[in-house]
């Protein structure tokens, strides 16, 4: 049976998720890639028993990670069941339900129906009575925000969730939804979004602003831009490299010339502040104090570590400041 680092708390930052009492580690771990049917499980524990032996506390899934969906949430239950389960307690454990993940009409988006079901069948695949957070993962222009907000309030209220989140919702739908889960008392605590040096969807649509007005944490995810923000594609495109193996999120196409001198250039700032890019590129995000906690992917240990070690430097200079946003940011 694995016994656990006894100095795994000695090397990781935790911050509270907003005004909420949840601390949450500095760096998490996402279960979007490498944990899917297609890939060696072997790796896959070796994985999250790293991320724990290091401080990381929060393992983030969905129902439809895989693939094929639900196998990230059954390899990742196997885990908790054969290694992890005494550890139960010190574990923040999140999923989420809204992108398409059975047949028919209540397979996905916002309706109680969806949510409450996709809940039930994830707590299945972990094989857990409760998740600590349990998010709706996307906006639903076609289901009364009202409806949704109540089901989230109901998986909390039923002791299936102790915390409510939102996934990529904007700010002024954020203020919606908080008013009406406020109503319900409902312990909504954190906002899941996109966000790196390359994409600041956060900042443009009022989200990182307003949820740290009303007192939400917020967790960053492809803090990397799925693997531009390193050294991986510096000198061309490796032959088992996410573009060549996958393909689905990160194309060929997006590494224009254009790209790749902006990432060389981010590159040797980097080395400047005696950081890799991916360690200053997930220092960034946590800079300023608004972002609770940063998800990484990876596919191997030693990447694992190698991030942790951005939550040991996060201060940056005003003048780096200006100099990634004239980097990263097309002029008008």
């Amino acid at each position: 049976m694995y016994n656990a680092s006894a100095k795994r708390y000695e090397q990781m930052t935790y911050h509270h998720c907003g005004n909420s009492g949840l601390k949450l580690p500095a760096i998490a771990f996402g279960l979007w890639h490498n944990f899917g049917d297609t890939a060696l499980y072997e790796n896959m524990e070796n994985l999250c028993l790293t991320a724990f032996d290091n401080g990381i506390t929060h393992f983030d899934l969905a129902n439809n990670y895989g693939p094929a969906p639900g196998s990230a949430e059954k390899h990742f239950g196997r885990i908790i069941r054969e290694q992890l389960s005494a550890y139960r307690d010190q574990l923040i454990i999140s999923t989420k339900a809204g992108y398409d993940m059975w047949e028919g009409p209540y397979g996905n988006w916002g309706s109680r129906k969806h949510l409450l079901a996709s809940l039930d069948q994830s707590l299945r695949r972990l094989g857990l009575e409760y998740v600590d957070i349990f998010y709706h993962h996307r906006m639903d222009p076609e289901t009364p925000l009202e409806e949704t907000m109540g089901a989230l309030a109901q998986a909390v209220k039923s002791g299936r969730a102790l915390y409510a989140g939102l996934s990529n919702y904007d700010g002024p739908t954020l203020v919606k939804a908080a008013a009406i889960l406020g109503d319900y008392r409902c312990p909504f605590i954190i906002n899941q979004n996109r966000y790196s040096i390359f994409d600041r969807t956060i900042e443009q649509n009022g989200l990182k602003e307003t949820a740290k007005k009303l007192g939400k944490g917020i967790i960053a995810f492809s803090p990397l831009a799925q693997g531009m923000l390193t050294n991986r594609y510096l000198d061309g495109i490796p032959a088992d490299s996410r573009i060549k193996t996958d393909g689905r999120f990160l194309k060929a196409g997006s590494l224009t010339p254009q790209k790749l001198e902006q990432i060389r250039k981010l590159d040797s700032l980097a080395a400047k502040r005696e950081q890799t890019l991916a360690e200053m590129a997930l220092s960034w995000i946590l800079h300023d104090g608004v972002v609770t906690s940063v998800l990484i992917g990876a596919s191997r240990p030693e990447q694992i570590i190698s991030n942790i070690k951005a939550a040991d430097n996060t201060a940056f200079s005003e003048q780096e400041l200006a100099e990634i946003d004239a980097i990263s940011i097309p002029a008008l």
